[in-house]
């Protein structure tokens, strides 16, 4: 078990005891194949981002070594053309399951190098995972449309699936950022990606007609946010507006807004958005919330949901990824400083406004 002493940033009141966290910790190294592959949890899928996801999870736990061997994974198995597949059978680079290669999974590894960096300081580290990132970043933008928006996948074939998520486009807001910061430290300039930023975080703020109609989810509701193109005064009246729409409170936030189910990353990753937008003490009350989903029995890991009218957990599974997004909540919260940097944003590069309103 990880020792409590390497979590103290992982502590938080009526949350967290540093033995939960290190508990915690643990379940998702339990997770984590010899090969450096996070599944979702051993037997499930694993997808490039919520294995990124967890190893920024073990990276603010101080479990560096870990989160290196999950990049490295990543590195090892990209695809030619800079792509990942969708999904993979247990981590099993030979055995993917969804041959469709997502422009949000493919992006958010950046953010994973980036805040690596940020943990450990090792310039080697970011020259190494250099070409992968800037392969990665060079296929999501091949799917950028004329409005900024970003096309949310091509298939097997190749085909491009040009209609936009507005969830994933304000990820890849964030991960393009993180590149820029990555592309700076190796002394690589990248003109068009900065401005690529721009046209994207443009869409977002001013444009919902570019995406898919996907109103329902609550990641669309704070992913915004969360990703950093909507902040101050426009942050917080996007959250205000729909805040009783998808809050429930005392359990926490509903994955979509006709269904009794709450689910503890959509949670976390409120609360995450929360403090981005400097409301630090609603934020730990979210995650006071969802300590119904923690199963200390089974390792400290956390259920992936809980539909509240049948008072019944669901689906019956144990995410690594949970775990990992209430991680870097408490990171944030707790002043961890390379996951405020990543989230915050306020290191980052913004990239180049578009030339219009």
């Amino acid at each position: 078990m990880t020792s409590p002493g390497r979590t103290e940033r992982l502590v938080l009141p009526g949350v967290l005891t540093a033995a939960q966290a290190a508990a915690t910790v643990a379940g998702i190294a339990a997770v984590q194949r010899e090969d450096g592959a996070i599944p979702w949890f051993r037997g499930h899928h694993l997808d490039p981002w919520d294995h990124t996801e967890a190893a920024m999870a073990l990276d603010a736990a101080g479990e560096h070594e870990r989160a290196e061997r999950a990049y490295d994974w990543l590195r090892r198995h990209q695809l030619p053309d800079g792509s990942w597949y969708a999904a993979y059978a247990d981590g099993d680079a030979d055995r993917p399951t969804d041959r469709g290669r997502e422009t949000n999974f493919i992006a958010y590894p950046a953010v994973g190098v980036w805040h690596h960096y940020l943990s450990t300081g090792d310039e080697t580290f970011v020259e190494r995972m250099w070409p992968m990132v800037r392969a990665a970043t060079g296929f999501v933008l091949d799917l950028q449309q004329p409005g900024g928006q970003i096309g949310w996948k091509r298939e097997d074939d190749g085909t491009p699936v040009t209609d936009a998520l507005l969830t994933g486009s304000s990820s890849v807001h964030q991960a393009l950022r993180c590149a820029l910061a990555a592309a700076e430290v190796v002394g690589e300039t990248q003109p068009d990606w900065e401005l690529a930023v721009g046209q994207l975080r443009h869409a977002v703020r001013r444009h919902p007609d570019c995406f898919l109609d996907k109103d329902r989810y609550s990641m669309d509701w704070y992913y915004p946010v969360l990703g950093g193109a909507l902040t101050g005064p426009d942050a917080k009246a996007r959250i205000e507006g729909d805040w009783d729409r998808f809050v429930v409170p005392g359990l926490g936030v509903r994955c979509v807004s006709d269904r009794p189910w709450v689910t503890g990353g959509e949670s976390a990753e409120l609360a995450l958005a929360l403090w981005v937008m400097g409301e630090s003490d609603r934020a730990v009350e979210i995650l006071r919330w969802i300590r119904h989903l923690r199963a200390d029995d089974h390792g400290g890991m956390y259920w992936t949901g809980y539909v509240y009218e049948d008072d019944a957990v669901w689906p019956v599974e144990l995410t690594s990824w949970t775990a990992g997004s209430l991680l870097l909540a408490v990171a944030a919260l707790g002043g961890d400083e390379a996951t405020t940097a990543v989230f915050g944003g306020e290191r980052l590069p913004r990239g180049l406004e578009p030339d219009c309103c």
